[in-house]
């Protein structure tokens, strides 16, 4: 059994959608720099590449049309923090 992403939207009830294109710019380096830490991490290219840079290889990729990403359409869940910690003042 999945366990809840939260205490008030289990896992199973989040609607995911899988994109294939990129909405900004922004999401495509992310991306891009998540799929190059795997591939740092000793995962295979997806296609052939002149270069042995993980990031390059990795915008390669996008360019292909080989990399999507998982797109969770719910509300962003942050935690309550009871803590505020100390304030720094500017002076």
């Amino acid at each position: 059994m999945a366990r809840p992403a939260s205490n008030n939207f289990p896992l199973e009830m989040t609607p995911m959608t899988i994109e294939t294109s990129f909405d900004s710019n922004y999401r495509k380096v992310l991306v891009a720099a998540r799929r190059a830490r795997q591939i740092q991490s000793g995962s295979a290219a997806l296609v052939p590449s002149h270069s042995t840079k993980a990031c390059r290889i990795a915008q390669d990729e996008i360019s292909a049309g080989k990399i999507s990403y998982v797109k969770i359409e719910g509300p962003v869940v942050k935690p309550l923090v009871e803590d505020r910690g100390t304030p720094i003042l500017a002076v």
